[in-house]
């Protein structure tokens, strides 16, 4: 369940991540709550996916007696981590890679939640029995309870009307709910959303600009990824309709429209995943994305310089007794301070004029590092910066010889291990490498879309023009990279890298690990598989003449260049093969070959 609830609620966050962002007005109107959030939960669901990663290849081992599977609740079955050791993971991630003044917030109550769930059933029923025999739901119960508590523990000043009311409403609206689990967590998650929708009336700042709290906003989105785990119900819409988004009150007379909300009052929650499950007048579409951002139907709220000049994150090491004094010296130097974490780590977030004491007190309770200083307002981008280049592109490539072929013609690498996807922040760090003011992000993968839009959001504001065209393969990526032109302007790259990445079909071969049915028919395990756009297209056993077959129906349809990319472990023989069939089959066809050095996808094909 904790895996699954982590990769939901990474998944929701990054639908509703842009609409987030753009609502954000409390504590700092900075635009970057929900990415935020999503970095958070990112770093969360990398550190379960390790732990899971490291049982499965300790499953040949002989196991010890009495073992059980996460998904049972306590013990270590065949390459599964018992349920503590994954919630361990969950949080330890979530703690370290903690970013912002929600994301800080959310990772300790996700502390306290864990604290309560990692104990053997049988144990928590003996200390808290429940009347119905409903162990389950009196667990989560307590759960949501201890998460509400640690969240504003956590907070050195609690303000209402934001994520800790939200968190608080969840907890009493389980605790007034009956029977297990699965009524415990739709009631949470109702508790939550109705709480979200009065946080206008509760905080001024949020009534005035018309929205709901950033925040609040995006618990409601992980407690919604929550039921969906335990209950498999996708969150409904807010007042049961597709196409009412939540409400906040208007703009006060002679007021304009905040962003995020339009005349009428409806706020940007709109379109944020779990709340009202449609793309509303926040959401953006691919071509906005491609567009670098611009243009988007709602920008997230400027800075406007009140408040601190600065924000301070860093881990700490240091013992209890150090970090209460630590929380006494940051106190008056600032707002927004926020110190979660326990067992001697901790994570230190302060909203501060004076940066350089805040880091002096963290050095004093004990030893601070990944220390990151944030400046506020329009200021931080203007600083003065080394000489960059005006255009860079920065492509995720699964092999080595792909990433020497990508960095050949001028692009920054970022190569994909087997089986670990690039995080968001390495995403970020390979934007920064580039070193230019506008840069072309090309993920080359479905699955890293999400992953892509935050990271851009990142570099963005760091002052990076950034645009992510939404290719779905290696040979989309690299055709739009051969049409790159750095002395075009930058809309118009864009766009022409985005046209010639659509014309590109891709197709893959790979190799069945079990039975499985696909919208070719039911394959078996050791079956080559040929996927056409993302979809089985082809099932054979020998790999030459099923990638004979998937090319033979891409050119059906059409084309002038056919790409082949080999796999670490192809022979080049297959590559001699289908270029021998293409010259037969289609005179006009040119084709190229590459040595991708892909570990795991014996061979990409693209048609332009």
């Amino acid at each position: 369940m904790v895996r699954t609830w982590c990769g939901l609620a990474l998944e929701a966050l990054g639908k509703a991540r842009e609409s987030i962002d753009a609502i954000n007005v409390y504590p700092v109107a900075d635009g970057d709550t929900g990415t935020n959030l999503y970095f958070t939960v990112e770093s969360a669901a990398q550190a379960v996916e390790a732990v899971f990663a490291a049982h499965a290849e300790m499953a040949a081992v002989p196991a010890a007696p009495g073992g059980g599977g996460e998904a049972g609740g306590g013990g270590a079955g065949p390459g599964l981590p018992a349920l503590p050791d994954a919630l361990r993971a969950m949080t330890h991630g979530a703690l370290i890679g903690a970013r912002g003044n929600s994301g800080t917030i959310l990772s300790q109550m996700l502390r306290g939640l864990a604290e309560v769930l990692a104990v053997p059933r049988e144990a928590a029923a003996e200390a808290a029995p429940e009347p119905g025999g409903n162990a389950g739901g009196e667990r989560l119960r307590r759960a949501l309870r201890r998460a509400g508590e640690a969240a504003y523990r956590a907070v050195a000043h609690p303000v209402e009307g934001t994520m800790l009311t939200v968190a608080a409403a969840a907890a009493d609206a389980a605790e007034r709910a009956g029977g297990g689990a699965a009524e415990v967590v739709r009631a949470a998650y109702e508790g939550a959303r109705a709480a979200l929708e009065e946080t206008p009336g509760q905080l001024d700042v949020l009534g005035r600009a018309g929205v709901v709290d950033a925040g609040g906003c995006g618990l409601v989105t992980v407690l919604g990824a929550l039921m969906e785990a335990v209950t498999g119900e996708s969150p409904r819409p807010v007042g049961g309709g597709r196409d009412r988004p939540g409400r906040a009150p208007g703009p006060r007379a002679g007021q304009p429209a905040a962003a995020g909300s339009d005349a009428t009052g409806a706020t940007g929650v709109a379109g944020v995943a779990g709340v009202a499950g449609v793309a509303g007048a926040t959401g953006s579409t691919d071509a906005a994305t491609a567009a670098g951002g611009a243009g988007a139907a709602a920008e997230p709220a400027v800075c406007t310089g009140e408040g601190p000049a600065y924000e301070v994150m860093y881990l700490l090491e240091a013992g209890d007794e150090a970090v209460e004094t630590l929380r006494a010296r940051l106190d008056p130097l600032g707002d927004s301070l926020v110190v979660v974490g326990g067992d001697g780590l901790w994570n230190v977030h302060v909203h501060v004029d004076d940066a350089g004491a805040a880091v002096e007190a963290g050095i004093e309770a004990g030893r601070p590092y990944r220390i990151r200083v944030t400046h506020f307002g329009p200021e931080a981008q203007r600083a003065e910066q080394p000489p960059r280049a005006q255009r860079a592109v920065v492509m995720v490539v699964p092999g080595d010889g792909l990433a020497e072929l990508c960095r050949e013609a001028g692009a920054t690498v970022v190569t994909v291990r087997p089986g670990e996807p690039p995080a968001a922040g390495e995403l970020v760090e390979a934007l920064r490498r580039a070193h230019a003011r506008e840069v072309v992000l090309l993920p080359n993968d479905t699955a890293l879309r999400h992953t892509a839009a935050a990271a851009a959001e990142q570099a963005r504001a760091e002052g990076i023009r950034v645009a992510v065209v939404p290719t779905r393969s290696p040979v989309q990526g690299i055709a739009a990279l051969a049409v790159h032109g750095p002395e075009r302007r930058f809309d118009e790259d864009v766009v022409a890298m985005t046209s010639a990445a659509g014309a590109t079909r891709h197709a893959e071969l790979a190799v069945a690990e079990h039975r499985s049915w696909t919208m070719a028919g039911v394959c078996q395990a050791g079956d080559v598989l040929g996927l056409i756009d993302g979809d089985v297209a082809v099932i054979g056993q020998d790999l030459a003449a099923t990638a004979e077959a998937v090319l033979e129906r891409m050119l059906a349809a059409g084309g002038e260049m056919v790409t082949l990319v080999l796999g670490a472990e192809a022979p080049d023989a297959l590559a001699d093969h289908l270029e021998d069939r293409v010259r037969q089959g289609h005179l006009a066809v040119d084709t190229v070959v590459h040595r991708g050095g892909q570990p795991s996808v014996p061979l990409i094909i693209g048609v332009e």
